[in-house]
């Protein structure tokens, strides 16, 4: 399998460095740091990021609270669709898509792919469309996922593990290098995705953690960040507990995993550059 990252949304929400760590002037940059694999199959998206229809409307899909928290720059190049385009794929060669989770930034593409297999975590659906709560009802969009046809739903499961984490690995038509750790804590059902590369793995952890610092064993995040990650969680002993485990892992020698969060900008330039 051969994996391609590709960044499917730029936000800039005010507060510079106090939110990305780096930034100069009064905005910072957050990526949507989207996986695109090729397998036998057929490509395998990893998340999507923002769709086309969400860069010509984006006042009918994304709400005004996070278009104006999180400044979305609506150009098409943050798309999965022209990301792939620059890769020589077309939108028919994408079969199967693996959710982290259903957040605005993160299924927004969805329908970009009309013939692909969506798989997510049953709880994470459930919750996208109780939409209980003003942060609920602001993070999902229906809109963005109201004609996926095909879906694939996962419970959490007590069978084989990996690594110490609970693990999904019948992806129905998904290669089995590719597995759903239930990582729940930012959304009800959100999900790391872990996949077999060479004698290691990737692990993109979603929204499981924001900055990359705070997989230092000495951990630190920036106040903007911690923010929004309080502001956004709706079970924080989990979501804590879960950045334990994988603060743990990220620092186990020997352990050969790499892991990586959604939208941090300087972890996406080392991994697209490599």
């Amino acid at each position: 399998m051969r994996i391609h990252h590709i960044n499917c949304g730029c936000q800039c929400p005010l507060g510079g460095a106090l939110f990305d760590g780096f930034s100069k002037g009064p905005s910072a940059r957050l990526v949507c740091h989207c996986l695109a694999v090729e397998t036998s199959g057929g490509l395998v998206l990893v998340d999507t990021g923002f769709g086309l229809k969400d860069m010509e409307r984006p006042s009918e899909r994304i709400s005004p609270f996070f278009r104006a928290l999180n400044r979305p720059q609506f150009e098409r190049e943050y798309t999965a669709v022209h990301q792939l385009a620059l890769l020589g794929f077309k939108p028919a060669d994408v079969r199967h898509i693996v959710l982290t989770h259903l957040d605005f930034d993160h299924a927004g593409g969805l329908e970009d792919f009309p013939d692909a297999v969506v798989h997510v975590m049953q709880a994470e659906k459930d919750a996208a469309e109780a939409q209980a709560g003003f942060i609920a009802r602001n993070r999902y969009s229906r809109r963005q996922w109201d004609e996926v046809r095909n879906w694939r739903f996962y419970d959490r499961t007590s069978g084989e593990r990996w690594h110490g984490f609970e693990a999904v690995r019948d992806l129905e038509g998904v290669p089995p290098e590719i597995l759903m750790l239930p990582l729940p804590g930012h959304t009800r059902g959100h999900a790391g995705i872990a996949i077999a590369q060479g004698d290691g793995w990737l692990l993109n952890a979603g929204d499981a953690y924001f900055f990359r610092k705070e997989m230092d064993e000495n951990p630190r995040c920036t106040p903007g960040l911690r923010f929004y990650q309080t502001m956004m969680e709706v079970d924080r002993p989990a979501r804590l507990a879960n950045q334990d485990r994988l603060r743990a892992l990220a620092n186990t020698p020997g352990a050969g995993v790499r892991i990586f969060c959604s939208h941090d900008a300087v972890e996406f330039a080392a991994l697209a550059g490599e």
